[in-house]
């Protein structure tokens, strides 16, 4: 269905703060498109006056983005090509359009991501916690249960942890995350890129400290990491010397080469083993080990 004429949605990741991280590319591109898509309007007006620029604006958000996805068409089949915004960041990172870019790739229509901002990546890198693995969460659910069960499920995990969360849930969060993870460490990442950003550092029970001697803590917008589980590996089971010794002579397998089998996997001088072996053939009591 793709056709030359036909225009694009670009997806544009807007700054999460500071109005500084735009991109050259994405304030070129919401210059250029006939339409930008946003989750709050008024909030994406703002940026675009900063910017210079008047656009239409179309709303859209959780409640209405299935009804968006016609209109959108209509633009592109015209030729014209859409702008997606979220009121912060990256769109569809705990934010509306997946359906509308799935629909789109579907009917055949080009979909353009424009990098940029994102919170979950600008707290990973400033955290000092490992990022060669990650999982993100996005947001925890708000009834308790539901947000226990979630990070018990999360648990065993090995690689860091990444949420996001509320100023009304973050105290009951790291309460739910004390009673699950204990003493385990973790970052949480405040504001990030506006004038109050903040990293604290520590274990729930800490960080809940600092919340209660600081009630500014508590305020914004966070990103939460935590560190993986750290899983011991399991002791490979013992093999006893007497036991790998008789079971390889009743299959037949000689002094010898019995001797060096057990040399190679336990260790130790052949010959020792050899004269062990060689005692057990010959039927004597002595033990090996």
């Amino acid at each position: 269905m793709t056709a030359p004429d036909y225009g694009a949605l670009y997806v544009v990741a807007t700054p999460i703060g500071n109005l500084e991280d735009l991109t050259p590319r994405a304030a070129r591109v919401l210059g250029e498109v006939a339409c930008v898509a946003a989750e709050d309007t008024r909030h994406s007006a703002g940026l675009l006056r900063h910017l210079g620029l008047e656009r239409p604006l179309l709303s859209l958000h959780e409640h209405n983005e299935s009804t968006r996805v016609a209109r959108i068409t209509r633009y592109l089949e015209a030729g014209q090509s859409v702008a997606l915004i979220s009121d912060a960041g990256t769109p569809l990172i705990s934010d509306p359009g997946f359906l509308l870019v799935r629909e789109l790739r579907r009917a055949g229509h080009r979909v353009i991501p424009v990098p940029g901002a994102c919170a979950l990546i600008a707290g990973l890198c400033a955290a000092g916690l490992p990022t060669d693995r990650f999982t993100f969460q996005g947001f925890l659910p708000a009834r308790q249960g539901s947000r226990r069960a979630r990070l018990e499920a999360l648990a065993k995990r090995e690689e860091t942890l990444v949420f996001y969360e509320s100023p009304h849930r973050i105290q009951a969060t790291l309460m739910d995350m004390e009673a699950v993870y204990g003493e385990r460490r973790l970052v949480l990442g405040r504001e990030l890129t506006k004038t109050f950003e903040t990293f604290l550092d520590g274990t729930p029970q800490e960080l809940l400290a600092r919340m209660n001697e600081d009630a500014n803590q508590a305020r914004g917008e966070f990103v939460l990491m935590v560190e993986g589980a750290h899983i011991e590996a399991e002791e490979s089971p013992r093999v006893e010397a007497e036991i790998l010794l008789r079971t390889l002579l009743e299959e037949g397998i000689g002094v010898k080469q019995a001797s060096q089998v057990a040399a190679r996997l336990l260790g130790g001088a052949r010959k020792d083993w050899y004269s062990k072996a060689q005692v057990i053939k010959d039927g004597k009591k002595d033990s090996p080990g």
